[in-house]
């Protein structure tokens, strides 16, 4: 485990700590009204995403230029105690320690606040799988978001082919409808 990672994992715990302590955690968070919900859907459960977005350097498709490219995020969730909840990766997908799984689509974005964080998204929930906290998710918010956006430099022909991972941490909110 990298320091980088061990300080977000540190820090969110924290965090998780303290959003249990004032009732916060189950509230819906403030969003642009890009990423606003649509009446009638309610708040299922809320994880923190700790871990890593996985990029690739590739080639960009009709030039002679190279960009580091999204392959998947790989986190882990955390519950409001700061316990191993679940995980995060390809698709999107989140699968629960009960089993339970759902796997999006991404519907609209809007900037994070923090010039180095990933974009706060709102994922339609196309599939869901078992019976437990995500079966019936029809949207994912992630929000609160902290690094985690690509590498601005080092991907050549050189470094083609070649993965980084870079540390992060969001707020996912699991959304049913009623």
């Amino acid at each position: 485990m990298t320091a980088g990672l061990s300080l977000l994992l540190a820090t969110s715990a924290a965090g998780h700590r303290a959003a249990a302590a004032t009732d916060d955690w189950m509230k819906p968070p403030q969003v642009p009204a890009a990423l606003a919900v649509p009446a009638g859907a309610t708040l299922a459960t809320h994880f923190r995403g700790v871990g890593a977005q996985v990029y690739a350097c590739t080639a960009v498709t009709g030039t002679t230029t190279y960009a580091w490219t999204l392959q998947k995020p790989d986190a882990k969730l955390l519950d409001h105690k700061g316990a191993p909840a679940g995980t995060h990766g390809a698709g999107p997908s989140w699968t629960a320690n009960d089993g339970s799984a759902v796997t999006g689509k991404k519907l609209a974005d809007a900037p994070a606040p923090a010039p180095d964080a990933i974009p706060w998204l709102l994922i339609r929930g196309e599939k869901t799988t078992g019976q437990g906290v995500f079966s019936g998710v029809t949207l994912v918010q992630r929000v609160n978001t902290q690094h985690g956006k690509a590498p601005g430099s080092g991907c050549d022909a050189a470094t083609k082919g070649t993965e980084k991972r870079v540390d992060y941490t969001a707020d996912y909110y699991f959304y049913k409808n009623r």
